[in-house]
């Protein structure tokens, strides 16, 4: 690197430095430049998004973004697929991939703590191609979650009196959501930390309910571990052949991996909300930290007692209900089965307020990928615009625009087409969990071709580089053999392509965009990681 070279990066650090130690002077130079630009012709729309997420709301969002229908119906279906303990081993080990993303991330995300992070990062770090793939299939994850949110909102609602139309909610509920993201983005904040409040308060309950019937509380009396010998700690799946026990058994828990990842995802939103987040440095490192404890508190645990308390064999666990409802929780089943009736109006009304939380997070999160696209290049400029609170008003009207798939589950045609949404959501987060990996070893090497030392970043994840590695073949494994259940016990297009859709989308994205421009891969020396970086 020569003198003009490091002249030059010196200059952007300085620059860099000025724009985060003190964003008020900034913000009036910015405007001088913008008409100094204006006065010579020039026009440039740059993302305005503000720091205004508060550390008490970035901790709320790190620990309420993931729970979820995931965790409060999902977990019953894990385990009448995998038994308690096949869940439990389910979860755990799919918890430590997360675990492995979240400080990858974190290494990143504090260093460069920009709008729109994933496909920005993945732009100037590794494959412009990449960041194009992956904004844009997780951008379609979260919109396409956000109709099966408000429909789930249909569903609770019909939990206490089915005479009321699904399709009324899902439009009140649909202007709702707007609504409320064309706020501030410190009125996202709050919202969120006091439902994910709400969400935390529910699991810790849950658990000390539990823990009481377990002990003997309740019409079943003392259960102990009753479940794990009967019906077993494991539950065959698929193989009916009593020779194949053994293998039926693990692909019971192989089957339920992309379940529980579908449970985590959210967990990385700590990532979106970093170019938003009040003095991201100190609170960012904060809110990756505890990723650990949240993992075990919240899943690992919850999985645990659900599994002590509810046997597999269940019938309600597998029933032909919507899935949707109090009904499906098990939460709600352990409280029948412990004689306390008045407990499932109760779970009710919180999962209206977890798929309310869900959505509202699922329209944040899919608006904020898209000002990254857009400021990328990857999408029109319009979605990087802003009103004057800094709302990205297009990106969140175009991913609103999704929710009203959720009218298509009024009919009963809609089933299939939500059957495929979800599991593009559910594939999508490990390939958005895979290429975070690889985002993370790239920026490892642009750091040592640099010769800046990791001891120097603001958070310094744990077992690194070899936990990206660790992630990076787990997530890929996942993404690859997920879909087996379409070849047992014949093969299945229609299961085939409804299990890979998100990963052939994918492709179809990477490679298409790779054809199209003819991008390279970004070398090292040359990786961009100055721009919007964080300092002291």
């Amino acid at each position: 690197m020569n003198n003009d070279e490091v002249a030059n990066i010196h200059s952007a650090s300085e620059t860099e430095k000025k724009i985060h130690s003190a964003p008020e002077d900034y913000a009036d130079d910015r405007d001088l430049d913008a008409e100094e630009k204006h006065s010579n012709g020039e026009s440039h729309q740059l993302p305005e998004l503000q720091r205004r997420l508060k550390s008490r709301h970035l901790q709320m969002i790190a620990m309420g973004g993931a729970i979820g229908t995931g965790l409060f119906i999902g977990t019953g279906t894990a385990i009448s697929t995998a038994g308690p303990v096949g869940a439990l081993i389910a979860y755990t080990f799919v918890g430590s991939i997360v675990y492995s993303v979240m400080t990858a991330l974190g290494e990143v995300a504090t260093y460069l703590p920009i709008p729109g992070a994933f496909a920005t990062y993945a732009n100037r770090i590794v494959d412009p191609s990449l960041g194009f793939a992956m904004g844009w299939i997780y951008w379609f994850s979260w919109a396409s979650t956000f109709a099966l949110e408000l429909t789930a909102t249909g569903l609770i609602i019909q939990f206490w009196d089915e005479s009321i139309p699904m399709a009324a909610f899902i439009a009140i509920f649909w202007v709702v959501i707007i609504i409320l993201n064309m706020f501030p983005v410190s009125c996202y904040g709050e919202i969120e930390f006091w439902l994910s409040s709400i969400k935390i308060v529910t699991v810790v309950g849950f658990m000390i309910f539990a823990i009481c019937m377990n002990a003997g509380v309740g019409k079943e009396g003392y259960i102990g571990f009753r479940y794990w010998i009967h019906p077993g700690p494991f539950i065959p799946y698929l193989l009916e052949n009593p020779r194949q026990d053994a293998l039926a058994k693990f692909v019971g828990f192989w089957a339920i991996l992309i379940k529980a990842g579908f449970s985590y995802q959210g967990t990385e939103l700590v990532g979106i909300a970093a170019g938003e987040t009040a003095n991201p440095r100190k609170n960012v490192p904060s809110a990756i930290r505890k990723t650990f404890f949240r993992i075990v508190f919240f899943f690992i645990f919850t999985v645990f007692f659900v599994g002590i308390v509810v046997p597999s064999d269940d019938e309600r666990l597998t029933s032909d209900s919507s899935g949707a409802d109090a009904n499906a929780s098990p939460f709600v089943i352990a409280a029948r089965r412990a004689g306390v009736n008045a407990l499932p109006s109760i779970i009710n009304a919180v999962l209206l307020t977890v798929v309310l939380s869900a959505a509202n997070s699922n329209v944040y999160s899919g608006s904020r990928i898209l000002v990254g696209l857009a400021n990328e290049g990857f999408a029109p400029r319009i979605f990087a615009k802003t009103t004057k609170h800094g709302v990205p008003f297009a990106s969140v009207g175009f991913t609103a625009l999704f929710g009203l798939l959720g009218f298509l589950n009024v009919s009963n045609a809609g089933a299939t087409v939500f059957n495929w949404l979800m599991q593009i959501a559910g594939l999508a987060g490990f390939i958005t969990w895979a290429s975070l990996n690889i985002i993370h070893l790239g920026f490892m090497r642009a750091l040592k071709a640099r010769g800046i030392s990791r001891d120097t970043l603001p958070y310094k994840g744990t077992w690194q580089p070899f936990f990206s590695w660790y992630g990076l073949f787990f997530n890929v494994l996942i993404i690859i053999t997920q879909g087996f259940t379409a070849f047992i016990p014949t093969f299945s297009v229609t299961d085939f392509f409804i299990n890979y859709l998100s990963l052939i989308l994918f492709a179809v994205l990477y490679i298409g965009h790779k054809i199209a421009f003819r991008t390279e891969f970004v070398k090292p020396i040359e990786a961009n990681i100055d721009t919007g970086r964080c300092e002291d």
